[in-house]
C-alpha cells in the first residue's frame, strides 16, 4: 500500500470515529413511562423519561401539557437518585385526555436537546 492510500484511509477513519463519538455525546429519549404515544386507562403520577446520557439536574427539565395548552406538572423535575439517566416530573390527578410531555435536558458533558411526545388517558 503506498503512503498517500495510508494517509487517506487514516483521514477518514479518523472522521467516522469522531462523528460517532459527537453523535452519541448528546442526550436522547431512550424511554418513557407512559411510553410515548400511549393510550393508558389509569393516570400516572408521575412522567418518567430514561435518557441515553447521564443529565445534569440543573438544566434538565419535563413539562406537562393538557390538550388547551395549560401546563400541569408539578413543577418539581428532579434525577433518580439512583439512576442519573432518568428524569422524574410529578403531576396532579390527570382526567382522560391528551397530554403533551416536553422535555428539555443538559448531559453531563454539556450538549442540549429537546423533544416532546404525547400520551391519552382513556375515558
Amino acid at each position: 500500500m503506498n503512503i498517500k492510500l495510508f494517509r487517506i484511509i487514516a483521514v477518514l477513519l479518523a472522521t467516522v470515529l469522531t462523528a460517532r463519538q459527537t453523535a452519541s455525546a448528546h442526550a436522547f429519549l431512550d424511554r418513557a413511562e407512559p411510553k410515548v404515544g400511549a393510550k393508558i386507562a389509569k393516570p400516572p403520577a408521575e412522567i418518567k423519561i430514561w435518557f441515553t446520557q447521564e443529565l445534569e439536574p440543573a438544566f434538565s427539565k419535563i413539562q406537562i401539557f393538557d390538550s388547551d395548552g395549560k401546563q400541569l406538572d408539578k413543577k418539581d423535575s428532579h434525577l433518580d437518585s439512583k439512576d442519573r439517566k432518568l428524569l422524574i416530573v410529578g403531576v396532579p390527578k390527570l382526567a382522560a385526555g391528551s397530554y403533551k410531555v416536553s422535555w428539555r435536558v443538559v448531559s453531563a458533558d454539556t450538549h442540549r436537546t429537546q423533544g416532546n411526545f404525547k400520551f391519552t388517558i382513556k375515558s
